[in-house]
């Protein structure tokens, strides 16, 4: 599967930044050899981490951000092409993951408050999807102490309490997330 299964483009890598990626990327080596010491990932570990390295280089904008998003929550299905990204027994996993750990230091806080599975990166980008609603994207370079948008995490608190899309949530929203997408639903505070 390619960056194009996902969000309808063929995506670029930043080269500059896969190769500091790369050449200060210590800490992610120590953690790749613990991963093979317990027989979690092949012993091809240089490739391992240049593949690794160059995910975290991919070049997108809070459009990509948030078709993404909306293939994860459409089972890994791209909701404008109709291309399957992602087999939809990993998608489970992938939103797992995402939830618990997807925010760094600031997930467990994130499932609580948000209660959205999402991925953050050191970018500004927050990529986060409401499994068979919908998949939202924000940039916003500020970063907080914990290395999240600060942007990001107010618009995903916003739209996850105005629409009712915590995970746990049982209260009816008081608005019509589908009229709000489509643009016929205005909210004030927006």
């Amino acid at each position: 599967m390619t960056s194009l299964s996902y969000t309808g483009r063929e995506l670029d890598i930043n080269l500059p930044v896969f190769l500091s990626e790369k050449a200060t990327g210590n800490r992610n080596r120590a953690i790749a050899y613990l991963m093979l010491n317990f027989g979690m990932i092949s012993e091809k570990i240089d490739e391992t981490l240049d593949l690794y390295f160059q995910q975290c280089s991919i070049m997108v904008n809070a459009r990509d951000l948030a078709m993404m998003a909306a293939t994860l929550a459409n089972g890994g299905v791209n909701p404008i092409t109709g291309e399957r990204a992602i087999d939809e027994h990993y998608v489970q996993d992938v939103l797992s993951v995402m939830l618990t750990c997807g925010m760094y230091d600031s997930s467990g806080e994130w499932a609580y408050r948000v209660g959205i599975p999402a991925k953050s990166g050191v970018g500004g980008g927050i990529t986060a999807a409401v499994p068979g609603k919908l998949g939202i994207g924000t940039f916003s370079p500020p970063l907080d102490a914990k290395g999240n948008s600060v942007r990001g995490i107010k618009v995903c608190k916003q739209i996850s309490r105005d629409f009712g899309l915590h995970l746990f949530n049982v209260a009816k929203s008081e608005h019509d997330l589908k009229a709000w997408i489509e643009g016929d639903e205005l909210i004030d505070n927006w």
